[in-house]
């Protein structure tokens, strides 16, 4: 599979993971992937194939990792003022960053955007 292509491959692999979480649902507002909790989102996955103006990215909130994702090269705060609360947009066809660390920030924007309820629901089920 060709590096161009591989992007697939990680997206769906990001939408699977983000969609185990406690009641995460996907939604298509704008045309776009989203997952959503509580009728937040907390993951952008954008639309399903390129084109000359829009590639393949996922956004997450990373409160605590936003320095660390930034340093990554291509990786930018996201548009529409949400940079400012912590959001940060990967691109998805460069180099990308190990798969684990994605899902761990998928994590992380999950327990950033879901009520305290889930998220404890979240750790009783990661527990040994």
């Amino acid at each position: 599979m060709g590096r161009m292509e591989k992007w697939r491959e990680v997206r769906e692999t990001l939408r699977e993971f983000a969609l185990r979480f406690p009641e995460a649902y996907e939604d298509h507002p704008w045309g776009e992937t989203v997952v959503k909790v509580n009728k937040k989102i907390f993951v952008f996955l954008g639309i399903e194939e390129p084109t000359e103006k829009w590639n393949p990215t996922v956004g997450v909130k990373l409160p605590e990792s936003h320095g660390h994702a930034l340093a990554l090269d291509g990786v930018e705060p996201s548009g529409y003022g949400l940079g400012k609360a912590g959001w940060v947009t990967i691109p998805l066809m460069g180099t990308l960053p190990e798969t684990e660390v994605l899902l761990d920030w998928i994590e992380e924007s999950y327990r950033a955007v879901a009520p305290k309820k889930l998220v404890a629901r979240l750790d009783l089920s990661q527990e040994p």
